[in-house]
């Protein structure tokens, strides 16, 4: 191997490492947004924080503040926690946790999960501005007719190869919307479509609206394969201002549903182990994508939150949700369950989280 090889190769690694450490800051960055949720709440309404810290295990940085706090940044970049007085035992302070009105507890144990949000709505925002998402933009149309004109496709009147123009924003597959937040993606709605099927697509051209009837014709890539083609290049058209500020709530609300959908399916056996991961494979997968595409980690971004946000608020022992249940239980009964069970059964459902989370992840590396 040659020094240049070498290079090469060192440069390669190096590169592939540093987008690693970047999927890790942002997976990071979202755990602590959901944590500094619990903390901003918890501070409004009074309640007494031991520890604002940053990763698990063994403390690198500490420091107490004068009204007793630690922020701590620890060992292990892979989560983080918000430690509330009282929160797993009886505590005489009474700005403790468990001594707080539940009203209050369960706005706290809410904050996280609404920080992941906004943030996702945040991320949408930025992602739908800067690089668009569902909606296609016609480009080097040019090219694309001599493309058309070589393998015979895509239009039905031959005359009219320059239907498309540069810039024709796709809004309509055959009157139906082009929109994630409905399910209706472009790739989605064309697939619908066998060889030699002819539909109409609305395109937005200077602010007006044109009809383009397409055709989908046959392309043989191989001697074997035959695929439908539309002889059209695109790439996502980004939103302005306002088109992003409208859309990008919907398209948080459309991410968390995807979530939901998923988590149904995997409980249902829709999906299997390969198709989910822990913390691992998601640095693994967003280290990927984003070294193909930079603009792929944008997209990660609010999908992210939106899965944190959901998942946080699910009645599992020892998130978000299931806390929220016993204060709920709490506040009906007019007392408590014993603080002793509850501790023992979210530290038991910490548990189990954490070796399926590790399980997955093996699991996926093995693979």
């Amino acid at each position: 191997m040659t020094a240049l090889s070498l290079c090469a190769s060192f440069l390669s690694v190096l590169t592939t490492f540093g987008y690693i450490v970047l999927a890790l800051v942002v997976l990071l960055l979202m755990i602590t947004i959901h944590e500094f949720g619990h903390y901003t709440f918890g501070k409004w309404l009074g309640f007494k924080i031991n520890e604002f810290s940053i990763g698990f295990g063994k403390a690198i940085y500490s420091k107490k503040k004068k009204n007793g706090e630690v922020f701590s940044i620890r060992l292990i970049p892979l989560g983080g926690y918000c430690a509330f007085a009282g929160e797993d035992e009886n505590d005489s302070d009474p700005n403790a946790f468990n001594n707080k009105h539940p009203f209050k507890r369960i706005i706290v144990l809410l904050g996280g999960v609404t920080f992941n949000f906004l943030s996702a709505i945040i991320f949408s925002f930025v992602l739908l501005i800067s690089f668009g998402y569902d909606i296609p933009k016609v480009n080097n149309c040019e090219q694309n007719i001599e493309y058309v004109n070589e393998y015979n496709l895509s239009k039905l009147d031959e005359e009219k190869l320059d239907a498309f123009q540069n810039g024709d924003i796709i809004r309509k597959i055959d009157g139906k919307n082009i929109s994630f937040i409905t399910g209706n993606t472009f790739s989605k709605l064309v697939s619908n479509y066998k060889i030699d099927d002819v539909f109409s697509v609305t395109v937005q051209r200077a602010g007006e609206k044109e009809w383009v009837t397409l055709k989908m014709t046959k392309f043989k890539s191989s001697e074997s394969d035959t695929v439908g083609v539309l002889g059209i290049n695109t790439t996502a058209y980004r939103y302005t201002f306002f088109e992003a500020l409208r859309d990008c709530v919907p398209l948080t609300f459309a991410m968390a549903w995807q979530v939901l959908v998923f988590l149904f399916m995997l409980i249902t056996g829709g999906v299997s182990l390969t198709d989910i991961g822990g913390p691992l494979t998601t640095i693994s997968v967003m280290a990927d994508y984003s070294q193909q595409n930079i603009a792929n980690l944008f997209v990660f971004l609010p999908f992210i939150a939106a899965n944190l946000a959901v998942f946080n608020i699910l009645p599992i022992p020892s998130l978000d949700g299931a806390r929220i249940v016993f204060v709920l239980i709490e506040w009906i009964r007019r007392k408590p369950i014993n603080r002793t069970v509850e501790g023992y059964i979210h530290l038991g459902g910490l548990v189990v989280l954490f070796a399926f989370i590790i399980f997955v992840d093996v699991f996926n590396l093995i693979r």
